[in-house]
This record gives structure tokens, sequence and C-alpha cells, in this order.
């Protein structure tokens, strides 16, 4: 059994590892793809020089970080394969058809689209090369679509049902799939934070040739496209970012429980501003917080549009306790009575091979019937207590609200700069103004990493929410070797990165000796 939760537990580190390394790369091209696309858009109207230039300058950096994302994703989507097997056989129809479409599709198109974006000046006409830049633009997008639908699904999983002659899940309805709410919102609050990552990016970058005092004709005219994407897209990221929260409560209360460090639900349910966690909240449930800032019924107003909805904590959900807003509390089905559903479908479905093998028709079709009412719940049966289902709960809160100052703080930065780029004369010049938009190119990537933990490790332990725990899902290997792959992904990754940082720093000084926008 340790040896299992060794391999488990450092598959989940290899996997993590590799998907955080992988999403320091791809906020950053999804928003700097639409930027130089706007770029190039106003070159193409206006025919000056200097904004072809200035279009490939912010290009180069964008295909610098468009090849590590591409090395990094794949070696993602490899270890679907390596590291959880079992996972890739049990839902592999369904989960593989979005990822192949990506493939077939999105990614296809980037690579055709983006040859053309940085050989084809001079080779194609300048209405065919735009297209390409906007092509590319859509192919990025549209690759973070059905990457994101995958995800989606593993957190929300619909439009499927499991065939017990082949022991896995088979795809019935495509579209449900597709369209899935958790995935729309997904999508959405996933581009344009990178719209507001890169407009941020290209703002710091800018800032840093104004404190240099080198090309700041440039950089003015940068920080004002940077800052107009950036400012849209954490406007609009938090506004998705509040359809998600609405669908996390919906199909992950759990996780909603442990964004908010709640244990204890109640209706009228307040929402953390800013809190900080006793050292073991579950000792004090009633009161799990040493310190905190709260919004009266804020978070019933957030997820339900109605200050007196109850929204159960932790405790209420092991115990499917519900309370109404009359103040009567209503016991409805328990993690533990989950847990015996889940146990039902597993010995259903060894009678049903049984019976199969025997050929008993009607043992099968008892066994049928079993799993198909209990199937929802098929994933607890691998529990050993309620608890286990409960997430890092810590690592969850914290992440959470880090994500949503830090937000806050870039709204209110870019809303500062867009308006001293556009109104303020010379403002934007200023020594402090430039070395804030340094400091806030690492905050934006900050909030961005925070998000992505608040949404993978706030559905722990589950791979398929409900369905299958990382402990099912896990491939028959020595702890040994992913121990041995887990340093040598880190040490590559981190060399890699090393590499790109390097590389983009040197590109930017030495652009930052030549007058960009008369460069030949």
């Amino acid at each position: 059994m340790s040896d299992l939760l060794g391999v488990v537990d450092w598959s989940r580190a290899q996997f993590a590892l590799t998907a955080m390394y992988h999403w320091l790369f791809v906020p950053l091209t999804i928003g700097l793809s639409l930027i130089v696309a706007i770029m190039e858009t106003i070159y193409v109207r206006t025919g000056e020089k200097r904004w072809k230039n200035i279009t490939k300058f912010w290009m180069s950096l964008f295909g610098i970080n468009f090849a590590c994302g591409v090395a990094t994703g794949l070696i993602l989507e490899f270890e679907f394969g390596t590291n959880w097997s079992n996972y890739s056989w049990f839902v592999g129809d369904i989960f593989g058809a979005p990822l192949a479409i990506e493939g077939l599709l999105a990614f296809f198109m980037e690579a055709t689209f983006v040859a053309v974006m940085f050989f084809g000046w001079n080779k194609v006409s300048r209405g065919f090369h735009l297209a390409s830049s906007w092509l590319t633009a859509l192919g990025v997008s549209l690759s973070a679509l059905w990457i994101l639908i995958a995800n989606a699904w593993m957190q929300s999983p619909v439009g499927m049902e499991f065939d017990p002659a082949q022991m896995r899940n088979v795809m019935r309805d495509f579209w449900a799939v597709a369209l899935n709410p958790v995935a729309i919102n997904k999508f959405f609050h996933a581009v344009m934070s990178g719209w507001a990552l890169a407009g941020v990016f290209v703002v710091g970058i800018s800032s840093w040739l104004l404190l240099r005092r080198r090309n700041i004709d440039v950089a003015k005219d940068s920080i004002k496209i940077g800052a107009t994407v950036g400012l849209v897209g954490i406007l609009l990221t938090m506004m998705t970012g509040h359809g998600s929260a609405v669908e996390v409560a919906r199909v992950q209360p759990m996780k909603l429980a442990a964004m908010e460090g709640l244990y204890e639900g109640s209706c009228g349910q307040d929402i953390v501003g800013i809190g900080v966690l006793k050292s073991n909240p579950a000792a004090t449930p009633d009161d799990p917080m040493l310190f905190d800032i709260s919004i009266p019924h804020g978070l019933s107003l957030l997820i339900d549009m109605n200050t007196t909805s109850f929204v159960p904590g932790i405790n209420d959900l092991i115990e499917g306790r519900t309370i109404t807003e009359a103040g009567d509390t209503i016991y409805g089905m328990s993690y533990a009575d989950k847990m015996v559903c889940g146990q039902k479908v597993r010995e259903a479905l060894r009678d049903y091979d049984t019976a199969r093998k025997t050929g008993d028709e009607t043992g099968m079709a008892t066994a049928i019937s079993t799993i198909k009412n209990n199937f929802q719940y098929f994933g607890y049966g691998y529990l050993n207590s309620p608890q286990d289902a409960i997430p890092p709960v810590a690592m969850t809160f914290y992440a959470f609200h880090i994500m949503v100052i830090f937000g806050g703080y870039l709204m209110l930065y870019l809303l500062l700069v867009a308006f001293m780029a556009f109104k303020g004369k010379n403002g934007i010049e200023n020594k402090w103004m430039c070395i804030l938009g340094i400091l806030s190119i690492a905050i934006v990537w900050i909030c961005s990493q925070a998000g992505w933990i608040v949404a993978e490790v706030g559905r722990q332990p589950w791979v398929i929410q409900d369905l299958m725990p990382t402990t099912a899902a896990i491939s028959s290997i020595q702890v040994s070797s992913v121990q041995l792959t887990f340093w040598v992904f880190a040490a590559i990754f981190t060399a890699l990165l090393i590499a790109e940082i390097s590389i983009m720093l040197r590109y930017i000084n030495n652009a930052s000796k030549t007058d960009i926008a008369t460069k030949e």
C-alpha cells in the first residue's frame, strides 16, 4: 500500500511540475498572439514602417514562449500514458477526443500560420501575412479551447456512459462534452486571463525601456496597446471568474468550501476577503480562521444571487446536511452513503464479469442495473474514509485568495496605466511607475499560477470528479522510476526556463540598444 501511495504522490508531483511549467508559457502566448495581431493590423492600416518593426519586436518574444509551450505541452500529454494509464483506459474514448481535435485542428493551424508570421515578411502580401497572424492567434485560442474542454470534463463528467462489457466509459454525446458549461467558463476565464497577463508583460517590458530611456515612443505605443488589452482581459477575467464560481458551487461544492476554508456552512454565508487559517482549522470547524475580514452574505450572493441561500461547508457535505432558509436541518446522502454506493458498483462489476463468463443473462442484467443506479458515486468506493475526499484546504484557500487579491491589484494597476498612457501626458515615464510595471510582471504570473492551483488542487483527490480518485488512475510502475523522471524533468524544465528568460532578456537588451522604430 505504501508503494502505491508513493507512486500516486510522485506521479501527482510530476504532473503538477509539468503543468505549472507549461502554464508559465501558455497564457503569455495566448495574449501576445492577440497583441501582435493588433499591432500588425495598425501597420497594415497606416503603412508606417515603425509599426512593422514594433510588431516584429513583440513577435519574437511570442515565438520564444511559443516554442517552450509546445515542448512542455507534449510531455504533459505523454504523462497520461506513462503515469496515468488506468485513467487513460477508463475514459480514453472521451478524454482523447478533444485532445485529438486540438492536435489535428488547432495545433496544425498554429504550426502552419506561425511559419508565415515569422518567415513570410516580404514573401507574401501584407493582407495574407496579417491574416496569418490573426489565424495564429485564433489557433492558439482554439488549442486552449479543446484542452480546457478535456480538463473541464474531468471536473464535471458529462456526455458519457459506462460500458460494463469493456469496463470503460464511452462517449454518448459529443456536444454535451464540448458545450459543458464548466468548459465554456473555464475557456473564457483562461483566455481572458492570458490577455491580462500578456498586457502586463508588454507594459512591464515597455516600462523597462522607459527606465533605460531607450525607444521611448515605441515603449509608449506598446504600453497603450498592452494596457488596453490587459484591462479588457482582467475585467472579463473577473466576470468569467464569477461564472466559474457558480459552476464550482454546482458540480464541485467541496472545492468551493476549501476555497473559503468553510467547514460549517450557513444560510447567508459570508465570503472571506482576507484571512488566515488556524494551524488545524478542522479542530474548530465553527471558527477555522485565526484572522479574517469578510463580506456579510457575500458567498451566498456570489453563487446564488440570494443573500439568504445555504452554502454547505466541508462537514456539511461529508454528512449530507442542508439547512433550509427556515432553519430546518435536512440530511441527504452522506459521503459514507456514497462510499457504500461505490462499493456496490465495484461488487456489481465483479458479478457482471462472473455472469458474462458463465453466460448468465439474468445475472448480467441485475449487475448492469446496480451499476447504472449507483455509477455516479463509483469513485467513492475507492476511498478509505469520507475524509479522503477533502482536498488540501490550506493550499486551496491561500491560492484562491492570492489570485483574487492580486487580480484586484492588476485591475487597478492596468486602469491607472491606461489612463496615464492616454491622458496623463508624461506620467507613464515616472520612475516609480516604471519600477511598478516591472514588478507587476511577477505579480501577474503569481496570480495566474495561483488560479491553476485552485482549479487542480481544489478537486483532489479526484482525477474525474466522483468517478475516479488518483489512487485508481495510476499506472503500475515502480516509485523509483517516477522519482527519477521527476528530478530529470525538474532539471530539464528549470534549464529550459532559465534559457528562455536569458534569451528574452538578451533580445530585449540588444533591441534597446538600437532604434526599434527605424530598424531595417
